[in-house]
């Protein structure tokens, strides 16, 4: 072999290498998208307990979501991804019934007068169970784990574009689209 052909399959290699390097390198960056629904979470006392709620938080992104992609009267997580986790430390009052202190998987049944929100001893779930019962079906993969049921009414509520929860002296909210869910606690 020639020195010149030596050099040039050494240059020819060593170019290779470097690309490959390259390429390589920003691989993880090109595969990396932003999160669509981040994990979120809001705490709080309220009424001497300390409450907390860790929920997936999508975006609107130019879509309807309520009765749409999210149907009326069908079992929604209340979040995005995993379920909706809500946790207090001491015994409440929510919409005047007890919730034992404990962590709960937090549901949804939304609708255009009126919500039901679950409080599910089962946590740690992915989604929901299916709803083969139809409207009124409760959720959790277990609805005999279910702890509490309430039903409030929404009220509208400027524009948001992402989920979000929030807590004041008076109970927490679901505020998402054009619509606030108040949930009241004692």
């Amino acid at each position: 072999m020639s020195n010149l052909f030596k050099s040039k399959a050494l240059t020819f290699f060593a170019f290779v290498l470097l690309l490959s390097s390259a390429v390589l390198a920003q691989t993880p960056a090109s595969k990396t998208k932003p999160i669509a629904s981040p994990r979120d979470s809001v705490s709080g006392m309220i009424g001497g307990a300390t409450i907390s709620i860790n929920y997936g938080a999508p975006s609107l992104r130019g879509r309807k979501i309520l009765g749409v992609i999210e149907p009326y009267r069908k079992v929604w997580r209340a979040g995005a991804n995993a379920a909706t986790i809500f946790t207090t430390d001491k015994d409440i009052m929510v919409e005047g019934q007890k919730l034992p202190a404990g962590k709960y998987s937090l549901f949804a049944i939304p609708g255009e007068r009126e919500w039901q929100v679950i409080f599910n001893s089962q946590t740690g779930q992915w989604g929901i169970r299916k709803n083969p019962d139809g409207p009124g079906t409760v959720a959790g993969d277990d609805p005999s784990k279910d702890v509490l049921v309430i039903t409030v009414k929404p009220v509208k509520a400027g524009p948001t574009e992402r989920l979000t929860y929030t807590l004041d002296d008076k109970g927490f909210a679901l505020v998402w689209e054009d619509v606030k869910i108040p949930v009241s606690i004692l």
